[in-house]
């Protein structure tokens, strides 16, 4: 019988058309003009799991108003490290966006950014003292100096109405706030640089194909088998480099590439709801992402916010996300994807790290068994006057915690985003969750500067970086004029 096999020679192979795939993918054409590159989706469109709008929490993550981010020490003390980091991270991909729309690689920033106010909002001694030892540790940063903090009920009710509408003036309340924030669309703006990047020569998006195996050569270069899952035929991609930024479904071809890096490497799902306001009156009344603090042993991507988003061209108001347990890697995974990631090198690290994650587990229990009335009562803390009738609940997107080996305690698990990369450079692997997205410029420039060392360090490379991202070398937060100036050129650009 006739070996009807397609094969396909390339220079780059992007796993998973999401907005890490879609970053990468223009930052290497950008490059190097003449790479070649082949784009890898199991779904039938770009950014339809952890990159779309209903699925991501599209904050545009800078630490504005995260609370998790800035955490409180034994002694009392926040420690502001990781959101300088992400603010600084954020400013980047505004840099990178700017000069995309500039250079009319992608039109209309309206549609996938807007300007909105980012605040935080605590009640009780214990979180109002909380929140001002944040202000005031966060606004000495030219990052942040133009936070403001407030415990004055008619002020706060200025910013929030909707929020303290309902509330007793007596009850000890404090917000932040940062009016510099913004909503991102991280679909609409994946989609965009999709569209642009398909127009290229050298570029192929492959949609409903599925890599099934994974096998690194003698040469070092990568054998890729592919199926395309709506007519079944076959195809092998030969590359010289290849990115997984497959969000959930990561791990799984982590596990597949068989390599040393990804040794000990485990994940643990956690599913995601919001509550949908149905009703056009009371999304009116809002306009601002307000963030609170997370409940004992909620993962990160759970810090609870009522949230006004614009998602397809309307104004819509979320609240959540209220946690669960899936054994699914990603909204449109198998149930089998958690047992079937479970190998002899991760098994103690994730055995290790469940046992050290217990209020974890505990919380997300108490999460899935929640009925419609409690989920309406974590509402009522922020929406006072909430009515069950203007609410639905609303499936939210997958997301799978790094779990990895560590000498001491076996097992580990991460919050945030861990990039592996191979030792010779010829495969990077995207894991982990928030604040993805919002930071994905800042990862993918990392991830090429370790992949592709030598041609990174050429003056041409350096010269292109710079034209896309001015600031590309220096701290933006040690650099007060450079910040100013850049925002008011990013603003305008975006129109925010």
């Amino acid at each position: 019988m006739a070996d009807t096999t397609i094969r396909v020679h390339t220079d780059v192979v992007l796993i998973g058309a999401g907005i890490m795939s879609a970053t990468l993918g223009l930052i290497l054409k950008e490059l190097q003009p003449d790479i070649k590159i082949e784009i890898l989706e199991r779904l039938d469109s770009a950014a339809a799991e952890s990159s779309d709008a209903w699925n991501n929490a599209g904050t545009g993550h800078s630490a504005f108003c995260e609370l998790n981010y800035t955490p409180e020490s034994a002694n009392g003390s926040i420690d502001p490290k990781k959101a300088i980091s992400i603010a600084e991270s954020f400013e980047v991909s505004r840099q990178f966006w700017a000069y995309l729309v500039e250079q009319k690689k992608i039109s209309s920033p309206e549609n996938f950014i807007k300007s909105i106010p980012h605040m935080s909002f605590v009640w009780g001694d214990k979180n109002v003292e909380y929140l001002k030892k944040r202000f005031d540790v966060l606004q000495k940063n030219p990052l942040f100096k133009d936070m403001l903090y407030s415990t004055d009920f008619s002020q706060l009710k200025e910013w929030m109405p909707l929020v303290m509408e309902g509330r007793k003036e007596k009850e000890k309340v404090a917000a932040t706030s940062m009016t510099i924030g913004t909503d991102v669309n991280f679909g609409e703006l994946t989609r965009s640089i999709f569209n642009y990047l398909a127009q290229l020569d050298g570029v192929t998006l492959r949609f409903n194909h599925e890599v099934k195996k994974m096998k690194q050569r003698a040469d070092k270069s990568w054998r890729i088998k592919v199926t395309n899952i709506a007519t079944g035929e076959k195809i092998k991609v030969y590359s010289k480099f290849v990115f997984i930024g497959a969000g959930g479904g990561s791990l799984p071809l982590l596990n597949k590439a068989n390599v040393p890096e990804g040794d000990g490497y485990g994940g643990f799902p956690v599913s995601g709801q919001w509550l949908k306001c149905t009703n056009p009156e009371v999304i009116a009344q809002h306009e601002a992402k307000v963030y609170g603090k997370a409940s004992v042993g909620a993962p990160p991507m759970s810090v609870p916010h009522i949230d006004s988003r614009l998602i397809n061209g309307e104004k819509q108001l979320l609240f959540g996300p209220f946690a669960g347990f899936s054994t699914r890697f990603l909204k449109n995974g198998k149930y089998s994807d958690l047992p079937l990631s479970l190998k002899p090198s991760n098994v103690v690290p994730m055995l290790s790290a469940g046992i050290k994650n217990i209020p974890l587990t505990k919380y997300l229990i108490e999460q899935v068994r929640q009925s419609p009335k409690d989920r309406m009562n974590a509402l009522r803390e922020y929406v006072p006057n909430a009515k069950s009738k203007d609410w639905v609940l609303e499936r939210a997107g997958q997301r799978v915690q790094v779990i990895k080996k560590d000498e001491k305690e076996g097992g580990v698990l991460e919050f945030g985003t861990e990039v592996i990369a191979t030792a010779d450079g010829t495969l990077s692997v995207l894991l982990g969750a928030s604040p993805g997205a919002s930071t994905a410029v800042s990862i993918m420039v990392d991830l090429v500067g370790r992949c592709f060392p030598d041609k990174m360090q050429t003056p041409e490379w350096q010269e292109k970086i710079k034209t896309m991202i001015p600031s590309h070398g220096q701290k933006l937060n040690e650099n007060p004029e450079l910040l100013e100036e850049i925002r008011k050129h990013t603003e305008k650009v975006l129109k925010l």
